[in-house]
């Protein structure tokens, strides 16, 4: 019997080799149940939840929010939430075709996630995505254009109001948003543009090609007038969004 051997045919690196696949298979079962912690167990079109396994969903474990608060995952909560859309075709994964106003209904690209409505915050606490009056740090270098007094032209060219302030995120050092002012008076006509939805011509107007100026007056709302929820801002990039093929039938259509 060689050094190092138990039997004639079993030695120690046949079972170190052993151990390792246990392991390894165990490490692999490990991470592909923590992966199912959130979006798992899966939805059937129109069915709801599929049905899942234990094997392969993790226990709920509890997490401390940086700010206060916890969260549970996985919590295996449904969206619950009405589509105002029908399949073309009962069959699944074919093509939905709204039934209403699919901006408004928030269906397909203007669709949004259910995200905690309250505002984002930096590190220290502070709120995330604030008005530029609001914090003296912030100001627009002078070689480039201020937006505040431009007007707004929408996809068809005409205009839907003029920019009166710009909002800024302080962890990021960067413009996240112009508050625009629709035409009439009170502040309730304030709506926030997405800064990566605009361009500035060389005539000092906004063009945003993504709705037309009579569809900005649906842009969903801030509760709050010098601060924008999570939830909010889903709501809002959805309805820019889901005008990029929604705001003119035309935009539903094929190119050719």
């Amino acid at each position: 019997m060689g050094t190092g051997a138990f039997t004639q045919y079993i030695d120690v690196a046949q079972i170190t080799l052993y151990v390792f696949w246990v392991f390894f298979i165990l490490l692999i079962w490990y991470l592909r149940r923590e992966d199912r912690r959130e979006g798992y167990p899966l939805e059937v079109d129109g069915k709801g939840m599929s049905s899942h396994s234990v094997l392969f969903i993790p226990d709920p474990k509890t997490f401390h929010l940086p700010h206060g608060g916890t969260a549970v995952a996985p919590n295996l909560k449904a969206d619950t939430r009405p589509v105002a859309a029908s399949r073309r075709v009962e069959y699944p994964g074919t093509p939905l075709e709204p039934t209403g106003d699919p901006m408004a209904d928030a269906v397909g690209p203007a669709s949004y996630a259910e995200r905690a409505d309250e505002p984002d915050r930096t590190y220290d606490g502070r709120v995330k995505i604030v008005p530029m009056a609001s914090d003296a740090h912030f100001h627009v270098a002078e070689e480039d254009p201020d937006p505040r007094g431009m007007d707004v032209l929408g996809a068809d060219g005409k205009v839907a109001g003029s920019i009166t302030e710009i909002w800024v995120d302080r962890a990021e050092s960067c413009i996240r948003y112009y508050e625009l002012k629709l035409p009439g008076t009170g502040r309730n006509l304030n709506r926030l543009l997405p800064v990566n939805c605009v361009r500035i011509n060389d005539k000092d107007q906004v063009l945003v090609n993504s709705i037309l100026a009579s569809q900005f007056a649906g842009v969903p709302r801030t509760k709050n007038p010098d601060q924008v929820t999570l939830l909010e801002e889903d709501k809002i990039m959805g309805y820019y969004a889901g005008g990029r093929l929604y705001a003119t039938p035309q935009r539903q259509e094929p190119l050719a």
